[in-house]
């Protein structure tokens, strides 16, 4: 595959996605490795240096020169709007084949959205999805535990009206 994209998400989510990623690098399974990034932090600190340099750190500079950071906006906060932003990056680099690496929970949900946000961009381009376990949610017995439930029923209605 071209690439392994990497959805933006809360840190405990963001950091497995990373690391499968990489690991999809390293296998040689994906050329390039593809990290949806703000532009800016919270705090005004441009964020792809503080990205690199946590890359370096955690997987060697040999993967880490491998990754592509494809900026967003600040008043990105979906994730449509992040497909529309990144797809545009997918297009300048010429990726035909791409793994969207996200969380368990928003994989069909991501997927549609994706699809639909590439199909109109180009076509040709052919999306897999990669849904990892993710810490902040556990899809056996979420019923018992408020966050999981919490997620569960916001993820629900986005698909709902994604659908629709």
């Amino acid at each position: 595959m071209d690439a392994a994209v990497v959805l933006q998400g809360s840190i405990a989510s963001e950091k497995p996605r990373i690391a499968a990623a990489m690991a999809l690098l390293q296998r040689g399974s994906a050329a390039r490795v593809a990290l949806s990034v703000p532009k800016e932090s919270h705090w005004g600190e441009e964020v792809k240096p503080i990205a690199r340099q946590y890359l370096e750190k955690n997987f060697g500079s040999e993967l880490a020169g491998r990754v592509d950071f494809c900026e967003t906006s600040a008043d990105v906060n979906s994730t449509e709007q992040e497909a529309q932003a990144v797809s545009e990056c997918i297009q300048e680099h010429g990726w035909k084949t791409i793994e969207l690496v996200t969380s368990n929970y928003q994989s069909r949900r991501a997927g549609m959205i994706w699809r639909k946000t590439l199909r109109k961009r180009d076509p040709s381009i052919h999306l897999s999805v990669d849904g990892l376990a993710d810490s902040e949610y556990q899809p056996h017995g979420w019923w018992q535990q408020r966050p999981y439930a919490e997620i569960w029923a916001l993820e629900s209605a986005k698909l709902a009206w994604s659908i629709l």
